[in-house]
């Protein structure tokens, strides 16, 4: 018995240093720890963190190809998650690099590239594919017990081919990207491009529907979202329809009102080759950034009034994030490159970063 209380309160007190020692490291944090997945020129794949200075935190290589990430609300680790029809995802510890766990998927299911870990840091939801049924959209349901993640169930996400997951501010609402592609095991082949479903879901944490949206073009399928702070949400679009037809590729939903577009001029629209990659949202300078790699462009938008702020060429760029004074873009061919947004003219330069083979995510802790 007295073995059994000395063994938790040394467990509670290790938890506690480890929290203490990780809430200094990121106060410290005057340099964000920048996380993304890239590969190298032999195409081996790796999970990344560096400072903004440039300097290397980690690189441990993966076996396969990583997408977005997810840090932990209180400890120090992040989850890279496998990009689709992937198979594995990592969870690293953000200190050092070292891979904790391999979490691998369940049978007759895949990753998305997408998760979320709820605010209290105990369960992760993890958009999945059902390939006996292919496309149907799951949540798979993960609970870490100490420093592993355990699969404990899923429920729907009342869609086709779920891609991105977030959280709306109050950390308990899911809102869920249905791209609406059906796409079997092992492929990524879209099987019913004739009768695409792709919505924009509400959802409680429990599977409960709350809303389920749909964007007027039924090719358009939604993708990657950012949310603000008081709750608006942006989507970012790839369309699959013929080339010659102009698709609203950026949509919004503010609180309280429909799913919509995003009133993008359309020359801007014709220009991004029917695909986006990454969105973000500065709440505090009200800007909405998105990334359109096939297109080599990066476009900043005033969020409120619409006003394009910045529309620059860019080699295949990437992932994009909000720091304090504005964004960090990277890219697939190039230079990584910050934005400073604080005045009129939005102002671009290179930084330290790596160049090259980023992928179209990251992650600012």
């Amino acid at each position: 018995m007295l073995r059994r209380q000395a063994l938790k309160v040394g467990s509670v007190l290790l938890t506690a240093l480890t929290l203490g020692g990780w809430s200094l490291l990121r106060k410290k944090g005057s340099e964000p720890l920048l996380l993304s997945a890239r590969d190298d020129v032999d195409g081996k794949h790796y999970a990344v963190g560096y400072r903004l200075d440039g300097s290397q935190v980690f690189a441990t290589e993966v076996a396969q190809r990583c997408h977005d990430i997810i840090d932990h609300p209180r400890l120090p680790f992040a989850i890279f998650i496998a990009r689709r029809p992937g198979t594995e995802s990592y969870l690293i510890d953000l200190r050092d690099g070292r891979l904790m766990q391999t979490l691998r998927s369940q049978p007759n299911r895949h990753f998305y590239g997408h998760a979320v870990i709820h605010k209290e840091g105990e369960w992760l939801y993890a958009t999945e594919n059902d390939t006996t049924d292919p496309g149907r959209g799951v949540l798979g349901v993960y609970r870490f017990e100490g420093e592993r993640l355990v699969h404990t169930g899923e429920i729907p996400t009342h869609g086709i081919g779920p891609h991105q997951v977030s959280w709306l501010p109050d950390g308990e609402t899911l809102v869920v990207a249905n791209g609406g592609i059906r796409t079997e095991a092992e492929s990524r082949v879209e099987m019913n491009l004739d009768a695409m479903e792709p919505s924009l879901v509400l959802m409680q944490r429990d599977g409960t529907l709350l809303s389920k949206e749909t964007l007027a073009q039924q090719m358009n399928s939604v993708r990657h979202m950012a949310i603000g702070s008081d709750g608006t949400i942006v989507a970012g679009q790839q369309f699959m329809g013929s080339a010659d037809e102009t698709a609203d590729l950026l949509a919004i939903k503010r609180p309280g009102q429909p799913f919509e577009a995003f009133p993008v001029p359309e020359r801007q629209l014709q220009a991004m080759a029917h695909y986006t990659a990454s969105v973000a949202i500065h709440s505090d300078l009200r800007l909405v950034a998105l990334t359109a790699p096939r297109a080599n462009r990066l476009f900043i938008w005033d969020l409120d009034s619409a006003e394009v702020r910045l529309d620059a060429p860019m080699p295949d760029c990437a992932g994009v994030g909000a720091v304090k004074d504005g964004f960090v873009v990277t890219s697939g061919q190039g230079r990584c490159r910050f934005y400073d947004c604080r005045k009129a003219e939005l102002v671009g330069q290179p930084m330290k970063l790596p160049s090259g083979f980023w992928d179209n995510h990251l992650h600012l802790v």
